[in-house]
């Protein structure tokens, strides 16, 4: 699968989450009912105006993996139980599109990896998925994947 990777500059961007520390073993069972959580908070008890058509976001913070699942929201806010309020990082990304299955996304998380330790870059450490629109005639949704990278 050829990959097109590029590097970026990105503000942060506010997220409303659930937090966790986990295992790369558990977290496929324990990331819909976060996303959940936070979407039954954004559509009951959230600020108004707090979603604004943002998608849903995974941050992976590092190898434990301690994460954050949640969707892209329009400011800050306080907490409510479980879900916070957080931030995608912002500074020097590479970035690329993951199209297919997502079961196939590790690949693009690779590829992503390689092409920065080939091109000088050093990965910083903070990686993370948006969720594009899911294609009505597959279900596969184009992921928009980002690595942190080291400034130089």
């Amino acid at each position: 699968m050829a990959v097109e990777v590029t590097v970026k500059r990105v503000d942060p961007a506010p997220t409303a989450v659930v937090a966790a520390a986990t295992t790369w073993a558990e977290f496929p069972a324990i990331w819909r009912p976060m996303l959940d959580q936070v979407w039954g908070f954004l559509r009951g008890d959230a600020p108004q105006g707090l979603y604004k058509h943002g998608h849903n976001v995974m941050l992976y913070k590092d190898d434990v993996p301690n994460v954050e699942v949640g969707v892209q929201v329009s400011r800050a806010f306080d907490s409510a139980g479980r879900v916070v309020a957080s931030e995608l990082p912002g500074g020097l990304v590479a970035t690329a599109t993951h199209t297919g299955p997502i079961g196939q996304i590790g690949d693009t998380h690779q590829a992503v990896r390689e092409w920065s330790v080939a091109n000088g870059h050093r990965l910083a450490g903070p990686h993370w998925e948006i969720y594009g629109d899911p294609d009505p005639s597959t279900g596969d949704f184009d992921v928009e994947v980002s690595w942190s990278l080291v400034a130089p």
